[in-house]
């Protein structure tokens, strides 16, 4: 282990990954998508992962047309953060009216008081940060990682949920082919609202942030994410984390490109008045960590959502654990204030 020690005028942080944990409730989200396109939730949630909603919209559902993109990702949007605070609401609901949890969670799989397991076999290194149209087997089951037990993935669970719905010994009345494949769909959207609310997607504050923001003073550090404003703000908010005045989210139009282009963090130093260059960035994913080097700033790289191999050849400066592994103190006062890092990687 080395420490490292280096100046910057300002930070640029990525949001999803980097401050916030709420890849669960994204995942469910995106899982969602897919299961109502008739596609692998596993291949959608990787392919997805670090970059705008917008542009994984436009892949995945081109049929929605340029004028009705934004309200769709505000509705995909509120539907991550619908994810995130499901358990805890149905929990609050459990609690006021008596219901027991075992009744509540019996087609979860697991403990309902477990903490955000994948919902398929998609562990941290298995998020690509490239679209891919390629389709993959659903893996049967996943570790849970903090027991090391196999469960069963989100598509055996949904299996099970659905055959349970019929006995060997039921009569199926016939249907026309509409009314059938409706049925159908509602009965999917229905198993997988299950499943989804019987886990704890909550969105969590990642070690280490609260004490670095704690130490950069006001003006000298932006957000910068791929999420859309309905989703930044509520995460950020959802954590204790007031969002800065400088947050640039995927819907804003003064960008041209979203990660990997380097668009998102260029406008955030600009918006501070700082030359990107002078700045350090914060980031979790392929895509992110390849913006922030091609803004031309120093990057930090947190093993927070990939394994270390995924990110380390993105060409970050650095790769830590999470930001316990970062210090950060000021040097002088006014316009000539500099921030001070030490890195132990």
């Amino acid at each position: 282990m080395q420490s490292t020690t280096f100046r910057a005028d300002a930070v640029l942080f990525d949001m999803d990954g980097t401050l916030t944990d709420s890849i669960a409730a994204v995942e469910a989200a995106w899982g969602a998508v897919a299961i109502k396109l008739g596609l692998d939730p596993e291949t959608v949630i990787a392919a997805t992962h670090g970059k705008r909603a917008i542009d994984n919209l436009a892949f995945y559902r081109p049929e929605i047309k340029a004028h009705e993109m934004d309200a769709a990702v505000e509705a995909f949007e509120q539907s991550i953060l619908d994810f995130a605070d499901s358990y805890q609401k149905r929990a609050a609901r459990r609690r006021r009216f008596g219901v027991s949890s075992a009744g509540f969670s019996a087609h979860a799989g697991s403990d309902s008081g477990e903490s955000t397991p994948a919902l398929s076999d998609t562990s941290a290194s298995s998020r690509s940060g490239s679209l891919s149209t390629s389709t993959s087997t659903p893996s049967t089951t996943t570790t849970d990682p903090t027991t090391g037990a196999r469960r069963p993935s989100f598509a055996t669970r949904l299996s099970d949920m659905l055959a349970s719905a019929i006995s060997e010994d039921s009569v199926l009345p016939v249907f026309d082919e509409s009314t059938d494949e409706k049925r159908a769909d509602a009965d999917i959207e229905a198993a997988w609202e299950t499943e989804a609310d019987a886990i704890d997607r909550s969105i969590r504050i990642l070690p280490g942030v609260k004490d670095m923001i704690e130490c950069i003073p006001d003006g000298r550090y932006a957000v910068a994410t791929s999420g859309a404003k309905t989703y930044a703000y509520g995460a950020m908010t959802r954590v204790g984390i007031t969002p800065p005045p400088v947050t640039i989210t995927a819907d804003d139009k003064r960008l041209k490109a979203g990660k990997p282009a380097p668009d998102p963090f260029l406008l955030a130093a600009s918006c501070l008045g700082f030359d990107a260059k002078r700045c350090v960035v914060f980031e979790d994913s392929p895509s992110g960590i390849r913006a922030g080097v091609a803004s031309g700033a120093t990057v930090i790289a947190v093993c927070t959502s990939h394994e270390r191999a995924k990110i380390e050849g993105c060409g970050a400066h650095f790769v830590v654990e999470d930001m316990r592994k970062v210090r950060c103190v000021t040097e002088g006062e006014g316009a000539g204030m500099r921030l001070v890092f030490t890195v132990e990687h």
